[in-house]
């Protein structure tokens, strides 16, 4: 049975509390003097895929197999309309910090988050908190061919391919199933595994790989796609950034178009990223990028998923390896106030899905997911806490390092400050109580305020209490009014009450005159019933008596059939006799005829008799 996944969401106040104290107690996730040996120059090929057929498809569909697409996979199929800006993607690159897992511009960090990529794919019939975690047995590459494409063994054996040490499948075999599959729904299935494939995870151009399928097949269980998408995400840009080339296999589109969210606004109105009934990839796709606009606040999600189980911040796992960012480093970009985020060990947790261990910490990264940390966003006028604005500064960016350790230190624990530092940090401390003065001012101001109203609102109850006195004689004469009235309707009342009891008396009369009629009623009702018991023993005898006759009937009407049928038996006897008559008086001579004659005539006129019985 699958564990159930335990939900906390806590104030903002308690998170910052925590981060702070956890950021002074584990350290910073790099400190001054590691070393990271990032190229001075990074080249990246942001190469693509070849979408045309996947475009013709989509555009054959109709709203229906379009609307069902959508309901299963979300907006993804927006995706391969949209026109990737290479030189934005190799420029984005340049800034981005692997130590960190953010874009680092200037003195601020920007960093796509779980909510951000959900919002833009829209994809509902998922659990937010559900990971996808790699099978360590998996089926085997041609078994999840045949059964998602129904093809034979033999076709799925000659279709897969190892390409660049990696098997995989190319996406012209696919092609056709995807175009003409005869099963709606397989279609539909067939077209977002090509997506993935060729989209959202396009490790080897044109083809499908593998891990892909893997990943695919747990999408049905209700897996969460953002979170293993946005750690092939960083993880690509952590490979490109400290390789200095090779090209990007993350989602480009995406991450084109959530660079370009953060500055976009639609008709001179709010990004509403985080609308339910707004389809931010669908508006981009119909509008043009604006030539000047700038940072437009926009509908930011209410909390902000900040760690998981015992992680002092959001682990993920991809289709090739694990990663970690912290989504307490970029409050900013929701409007929220930011404060120290807790980032120790950040830097030294991603690995790949090879070699010994891989498991153990995969394993250890599902088990955190178990249990899922929400904050509380809050919208602050001073947009920086003190804390933050101290660390950032003297935070160690990866383009900057100069000696080697990758070990995270503390880096709260500095030595002697030196006097201009002292001067610094006693300004600080002034600028701290000058802070709390304000502080105080605008306490006291807010319980002037307070008591302006409370003032106001006495002035108003004296008002209300003469307004009620008012309303109070008014009320007086309309009682007295009534009172008036009242004794009206007693009055009334009294002559119907007397006019009542009078109908009451005659009712009883009444009552007593029906009671008697039913008295004299009572013994002619017994002899009605006696005469009635008596005619209906009558009318059983007349019928037992009936029943008699027409049994006795019947019988004697058989007796009569039966005599009938006898007689019309002899009378067929007579007339054969007769007729043999007629025969033998022509048989005799003449001189014998006279003696016979009178005998047979006998018989003929006897035959001729019975012929009117037969």
């Amino acid at each position: 049975m699958e564990e159930s996944i335990t939900q906390i969401t806590e104030k903002n106040a308690v998170v910052r509390d925590w981060s702070l104290k956890t950021q002074r107690e584990k350290g910073d996730s790099l400190v001054e003097g590691c070393v990271a040996n990032l190229p001075e120059h990074t080249t990246v090929n942001v190469r693509q895929n070849n979408l045309e057929d996947l475009v013709r498809v989509w555009n054959q569909w109709d709203s229906d197999i379009r609307g069902i697409f959508t309901e299963r996979y979300g907006d993804i199929a927006h995706l391969i309309t949209v026109r990737v800006d290479e030189q934005l993607i190799q420029a984005m690159v340049r800034f981005w910090d692997p130590a960190y897992q953010c874009f680092t511009f200037n003195q601020e960090d920007m960093t796509p988050t779980i909510e951000e990529y959900a919002a833009l794919l829209r994809i509902d019939n998922v659990q937010f908190g559900k990971i996808y975690v790699k099978e360590p047995k998996p089926m085997t590459f041609k078994k999840k061919l045949v059964r998602l494409i129904d093809m034979t063994d033999a076709w799925a054996e000659k279709q897969i391919k190892k390409k660049n040490e990696t098997i995989c499948i190319p996406w012209s075999s696919l092609r056709e199933s995807v175009l003409s599959h005869p099963d709606i729904l397989k279609r539909v299935n067939l077209f977002a595994l090509a997506i993935y494939g060729l989209v959202i995870f396009p490790r080897v151009l044109g083809h499908l790989e593998v891990a892909v399928f893997d990943f695919f097949e747990r999408l049905k269980q209700g897996v969460n796609p953002v979170l293993t998408i946005l750690a092939e995400t960083f993880r690509s840009l952590n490979t490109c950034q400290r390789v200095g080339k090779g090209r990007f296999i993350g989602c480009a589109q995406l991450l084109n178009v959530w660079i370009l969210s953060h500055f976009w606004k639609v008709e001179r109105t709010p990004f509403h990223m985080f609308s339910k009934t707004f389809a931010p990839l669908e508006a981009y796709l119909k509008k043009e990028w604006p030539k000047e606009v700038t940072k437009q606040h926009r509908i930011h999600p209410s909390v902000l998923l900040y760690k998981c189980g015992s992680q002092d911040w959001v682990p993920l796992l991809g289709l090739w390896g694990g990663v970690g960012y912290a989504p307490l480093l970029v409050q900013r970009q929701f409007s929220s106030r930011q404060f120290l985020p807790a980032t120790g060990g950040l830097a030294q947790f991603e690995f790949a899905f090879a070699g010994e261990g891989y498991m153990k910490r995969v394993r250890d990264i599902a088990k955190s997911w178990k249990e899922i940390h929400f904050m509380e966003l809050a919208l602050y006028a001073d947009n920086l806490t003190q804390d933050y604005d101290i660390w950032r500064k003297q935070r160690v960016n990866s383009q900057q390092i100069s000696s080697t350790s990758y070990t995270a230190q503390n880096p709260f624990l500095e030595e002697m400050p030196s006097e201009l530092e002292m001067a610094r940090q006693e300004f600080e401390r002034e600028k701290v109580k000058m802070s709390r003065d304000l502080s105080t001012l605008q306490e006291e101001n807010y319980q002037l305020k307070i008591e302006v109203q409370v003032e106001r609102s006495r002035t108003k109850k004296v008002q209300r209490e003469a307004e009620i006195k008012g309303k109070a004689k008014k009320e007086e004469e309309k009682a007295a009014r009534a009172a008036i009235e009242l004794r009206r309707k007693n009055a009334e009342y009294e002559m119907v009450t007397a006019e009542f009891a009078n109908s009451q008396s005659e009712h009883q009369e009444l009552k007593r005159r029906v009671r008697d009629l039913k008295n004299m009623l009572q013994p002619r009702q017994q002899q009605l019933d006696n005469l009635l018991k008596a005619l209906e023993e009558k009318n059983d005898q007349y019928d037992r008596d009936i029943h008699a006759y027409e049994g006795t009937l019947q019988e004697k009407e058989m007796q009569l059939n039966f005599l009938i049928n006898e007689i019309r038996k002899a009378a067929m006897q007579v007339v054969q006799l007769s007729d043999e008559a007629e025969v033998l008086s022509c048989q005799f001579p003449p001189s014998q005829r006279s003696s016979i004659s009178e005998f047979l005539e006998q018989v003929k006129k006897q035959g001729n008799v019975a012929r009117k019985f037969v």
